[in-house]
């Protein structure tokens, strides 16, 4: 196929950018080489960041840069730079904090306008075609004919954005309490939805580290509210249309307060935390319908985001080619009535029933979005069956949908893989395995952390963010780092393979190395080697995948149990205080944090296991839902502190301990079970 245009995207390998190579702007990807160039020249950057499952980013694409009007007014005032945000989240989080900053409000596709040094001074989100041109030929002329008063802006708001990411280490504040958190919990639960799940608003995203969170609240502090809300959200979310119950997997967040119409791209982030969350809740409850979820969702990322070396691609687009060939957001997912009646027939009104293609089903343009209101049996009761028939009945319909629904144009893939959100789904997997014992969830789990150790960089750069066509380019972000610490680690408690466990020492002590901010106790988001600009970002606050600090931090508190002898928990300990004054206010944009707190006020053990039937005693052991506990396991030896000592021949032994100090070792699973699970009656 021939082009009119094509610009210096054509090199790059982001599909996003690659949506962007023949757009009549010469577009430039984002290097630091190219701000000296424009410097040099003297020319203002125009940024314009996106990713390729966002539906407006697509729509301004559509109107703005593939027109060549528009074109010609970038090209002749600006040096234009296109970002996949996913490629580069640390310049992302600039221009992001900026955006908000000047508009109060932030979102893709960001387009900004920045000095030639990359300090900024417009912003915006989606921008019509008129209002685009108008703004951008009124911008060039400002800096020609008063530059003074367009630098003085960008000083200023440059000023800003350094200032709201300071952080001040905290070390002589004392360590957050159990009420305190209690209190931070009951300010923060007057926003939880309780009827429908999730929060009062719309739209609604799942932010499944929340829910997490809380999942471990309510189980460690016997509190009942919380865990009906945690279950109302997992329930109504599983029952949504943003659960794709034809193909499996879940969309990003939904439009409306009752988790119906989606936005329909999936995203890899969000289905690895997913796969965790649900996994956990089927431990805790035993609800098949958490196990449903987990099942069908990794499902879904076999068939449609798994690479054939194992690693796992990053998202579905929310638009596909509709029956007019034309790009339409959801176009692969929804259904008409008539063709859902052609195509089940006498089994029609069951299925009408239970997927509500009625008033309460139904989107727009004659379109229905499946969406369940009921459980299982009340549907059954209706028409006369059991529950059996009801889900073979069902299985089959939803058979024949898929098949029908495989004939339409796919969403478009984009499959560069990234390795901080490799790091959710290895870590979605073990914990499927771990919860649900399925071996298949383990086999695929190793052959990803093979995967990601093949991609291993060198001494200055463990870790590359990204890879495609058999390329790593972008040195790792600390979100890549904590991500796979997380899930090495998670890996070695079920395998005992200390490969992953020294795996994740070892990115652990790199990061103390190359990211520690000595000033502040946090880690950057980049490598004290690698360049950056206007400053080098601390990212604290919890968002839908968790802050790649509270992550590390959590990681840091673990990792202590295992290696008493480093200054792990002391670290993890600097961080949280640095953070936690924020907990009663912003609990939301702090779960994760949060688990620190029960970590550090209530009994955290380190499980060890040893003899012979170490593995077989280790798997009845976690696969109950202890979220206060890291495992170790060996038959007879190990250079493990908390593993010495402890083989006593022809027995296998659990000892519970708590900073080293033992319980008096037991050598049934349930008298263990005891030790570690919390006794509070009130």
């Amino acid at each position: 196929m021939t082009h009119k245009h094509t610009n210096a995207l054509i090199k790059e390998t982001s599909p996003y950018l690659l949506q962007h190579a023949h757009n009549p702007v010469q577009w430039e990807a984002w290097s630091y080489e190219l701000l000296e160039q424009a410097k040099k020249e003297d020319k203002l950057l125009l940024i314009s960041i996106g990713y390729a499952a966002c539906h407006w980013c697509h729509v301004m694409e559509k109107e703005c840069f593939e027109d060549e009007a528009v074109a010609e007014v970038m090209n002749d005032n600006f040096i234009n730079i296109k970002i996949d945000r996913e490629e580069r989240p640390d310049v992302d989080h600039i221009y992001m904090d900026a955006l908000q900053m000047m508009t109060g409000s932030g979102g893709w596709p960001l387009n900004i306008v920045a000095l030639p040094d990359g300090r900024p001074f417009w912003g915006a989100t989606y921008v019509k075609k008129e209002q685009w041109m108008r703004v951008l030929k009124e911008l060039s002329e400002l800096y020609r004919k008063n530059p003074e008063k367009v630098i003085g802006h960008a000083e200023k708001l440059t000023e800003g954005i350094r200032a709201i990411n300071l952080i001040e280490t905290k070390t002589d504040t004392d360590e957050f309490t159990l009420d305190q958190l209690g209190d931070a919990v009951k300010n923060w639960s007057r926003y939880f939805d309780t009827f429908l799940g999730g929060y009062k608003r719309a739209p609604k995203f799942m932010m499944p580290g929340n829910l997490d969170f809380l999942l471990h609240y309510a189980v460690s502090q016997n509190d009942t509210e919380v865990l009906n809300f945690v279950d109302v959200s997992l329930t109504r979310m599983a029952y949504g249309g943003i659960f794709d119950h034809v193909g499996g997997g879940f969309s990003r967040y939904s439009v409306d307060t009752k988790w119906h119409v989606p936005h329909f791209e999936k995203m890899l982030y969000d289905n690895g935390q997913l796969v965790s969350l649900y996994a956990k809740a089927y431990a805790l409850t035993k609800n098949e319908l958490y196990k449903e979820v987990v099942e069908q969702t990794i499902a879904f990322v076999i068939e449609e985001l798994t690479d054939s070396g194992h690693g796992f691609y990053s998202s579905l687009d929310a638009d596909s080619l509709n029956e007019a060939g034309e790009l339409e957001e959801g176009a692969f997912y929804v259904w008409d009535k008539e063709v859902l009646q052609n195509l089940l027939g006498d089994r029609f009104p069951l299925f009408k029933d239970y997927y509500n293609i009625n008033s309460y089903g139904h989107w727009e343009h004659d379109h229905y979005v499946l969406i369940r209101d009921s459980a299982k049996n009340g549907i059954a009761k209706k028409h006369g069956i059991d529950t059996a028939t009801l889900e073979t009945t069902l299985k089959d319909c939803l058979d024949l949908l898929k098949k029908e629904r495989n004939k339409r144009s796919k969403p478009r893939l984009d499959d560069k893989i990234l390795t901080s959100w490799n790091g959710l789904m290895l870590k979605g997997l073990v914990d499927a395995y771990r919860y649900l014992g399925k071996d298949d969830y383990l086999q695929l789990a190793l052959k990803n952390a093979h995967f990601i150790q093949k991609q291993w960089g060198n001494a200055d750069h463990p870790l590359f963010h990204n890879h495609k066509n058999g390329k790593n380019t972008i040195p790792g972000y600390l979100e890549d780092y904590a991500t796979v610490i997380d899930a090495f680690l998670a890996l070695y408690e079920l395998t005992f393979d200390e490969q992953w466990l020294y795996r994740s020492k070892e990115l652990l002590d790199h990061c103390i190395t190359h990211f520690l901010d000595a000033d502040s106790g946090m880690f950057f988001f980049t490598s004290k080697k690698d360049a950056f600009v206007i400053r080098r970002t601390i990212e604290t606050a919890d968002n839908v995948i968790p802050a790649s600090n509270s992550i590390m931090a959590n990681n840091l508190y673990k990792l202590s149990k295992l290696f008493p002898e480093s200054d792990y928990e002391g670290l993890a300990l600097v961080m949280l205080k640095n953070v936690q004054e924020n907990f009663h206010k912003s609990g939301r944009s702090h779960a994760n944090w949060m688990h620190l707190v029960l970590y550090t006020q209530e009994p955290f053990y380190e499980v060890a296991l040893v003899g012979k039937a170490y593995k077989e005693m280790a798997r009845e052991l976690y696969s109950h839902y202890l979220p206060n506990v890291v495992f170790t396991g060996t038959e007879k030896d190990s250079e493990l502190a908390v593993l010495q000592h402890k083989y006593l021949e022809g027995k296998t032994l659990i000892y519970a301990c708590v900073n080293g100090a033992c319980k008096l070792p037991v050598a049934q699973t349930e008298a263990a079970l005891a030790q570690l699970r919390p006794t509070k009656t009130d």
